[in-house]
Formats: C-alpha cells, sequence, structure tokens
C-alpha cells in the first residue's frame, strides 16, 4: 500500500534498476511493488515498467519512468549519516564506483544523478561545536574535501 507521504522520484526508464541499486547499497532498503503500463505512454509502451515502489533507509520513494528531459537536481539530496570512516568509505564508494560522481563537501551523484550526502555524524557535531574556532577548523578542513576524512575532520577542530 502507498504511504500517506511518498517521495516520488523521476527516471528516464530505469527506475527499477535504481531502486534495485539502493536496496542493495543502504540497510532498510527494498524493492516493493513493481506496476507496468496498463496502455502506452508518451515515455514507453504497455508493458514497460511505469512505476516501482521501494525504501531507501525507510522512506517511502516511488520511482516513475516519467521519461527523458527532467534531470535530477542539487535542490534535492538524500542526507545519509554514517557513523565511522569505514561506512562512509561503504556508501560514498558504492555509489561513485557504480557510475557516480564525486562532487564536494560530502556530496556525490548516483548513476542516475540523483544527489547524496554521506555525512559522517563527527561531521555535523564539529561544525557545532560550541567553540566557535574548533567550529571554524572543522568547517574550513571539510570545503577541501570530496570525500569526508573523519580523522582530518577531528583533527582539525582540535587544532
Amino acid at each position: 500500500m502507498l504511504s500517506k507521504n511518498t517521495i516520488c522520484l523521476w527516471y528516464d526508464g530505469t527506475a527499477l534498476d535504481a531502486a534495485t541499486f539502493y536496496a542493495s547499497t543502504f540497510s532498510d532498503s527494498a524493492v516493493g511493488k513493481v506496476y507496468r503500463a496498463p496502455g502506452d505512454y508518451p515515455a514507453g509502451k504497455q508493458g514497460d515498467v511505469l512505476t516501482v515502489e521501494f525504501t531507501v533507509m525507510g522512506i517511502p520513494c516511488l520511482g516513475l519512468n516519467g521519461g527523458p528531459g527532467v534531470p535530477h537536481t542539487d535542490a534535492f539530496s538524500f542526507q545519509v549519516a554514517t557513523d565511522d570512516q569505514a561506512e562512509t568509505d561503504r556508501l560514498w564508494n558504492a555509489i561513485i564506483d557504480h557510475g557516480g560522481q564525486a562532487s564536494a563537501c560530502g556530496w556525490c551523484k548516483d548513476q542516475w544523478g540523483l544527489s547524496w550526502q554521506i555525512t559522517p555524524r563527527v561531521l555535523v557535531e564539529a561544525i557545532g561545536d560550541p567553540d566557535p574556532a574548533a567550529a571554524k577548523r572543522a568547517f574550513e578542513a571539510m570545503m577541501t574535501m570530496t570525500k569526508i576524512d573523519i580523522a582530518a575532520i577531528e583533527a582539525a577542530r582540535r587544532g
């Protein structure tokens, strides 16, 4: 059953591929029901995958194969809180190594153009440090990074 509030993500015929990747990469994620088009539509034919229900880390999503011309933008991203460098590396590398693209400050895009923030909890704590100088050092260190390096953030925070 469709949730009361579901994130709908637009794909160009690859919603099932994306949902399958997310389910295999992120904990508490799964592919649900796949709906096939009951008739032809502008982006596909009868019998094509039209929508896919899936969850990403417990968040209900619907992948819509709406066709070309509607790319994902940085205006929407999933922010994933990680507990250590191993988890940060695993998730970052899964996205990048499967056709994704690195960006800055812990951001990356998957092969479908969807943005992800792979954010260690240590980074959030460091930037929120009650000592403004420590927070600034951590922030400035983050601004030089693509994937977040927890040891470097902790070192910057300490000074």
